[in-house]
């Protein structure tokens, strides 16, 4: 079930997604890029893989000294409370996860604002109040 992201962090996963799939576009020298979105139970999960050419290690792990690239991805994905994680081998591709926790990526739908309208309702002092 698609659900709205958080306005405040709907920029941020974008350019995190963006940066993925241009970098496969202009580094990995694949035949074949993917990108997945999956809406999980606890969690947004945004997948982009490419069969190309890897990540050499080094680069990998640190991400070079400039702010964008894997730099900038770690640091958005850190600065909205989001998990990254990626995967590469030699001339086996490469994969980037981002993993968002549902309370920090989603709008409440309208049955939980409901909820949660209903909760903050005293119903002892309008039990009073009626009597």
């Amino acid at each position: 079930m698609e659900r709205e992201l958080k306005a405040e962090l709907r920029d941020e996963v974008f350019l995190i997604g963006r940066e993925a799939i241009v970098n496969a576009c202009r580094h990995s020298r694949a035949t074949d890029i993917e990108m997945e979105v999956e809406y999980r139970p606890t969690e947004l999960r945004i997948v982009v893989s490419d069969n190309g050419c890897g990540i050499d290690p080094h680069q990998l792990r640190w991400g070079g000294n400039e702010h964008g690239g894997l730099c900038g991805m770690r640091e958005r994905a850190e600065k909205i409370g989001a998990r990254l994680r990626l995967r590469s081998r030699a001339k086996a591709g490469t994969e980037v996860e981002l993993f968002v926790p549902n309370h920090i990526a989603f709008q409440l739908q309208s049955s939980q604002r409901l909820l949660g309208w209903l909760a903050g309702i005293d119903l002892r002092r309008r039990a009073y109040a009626i009597q």
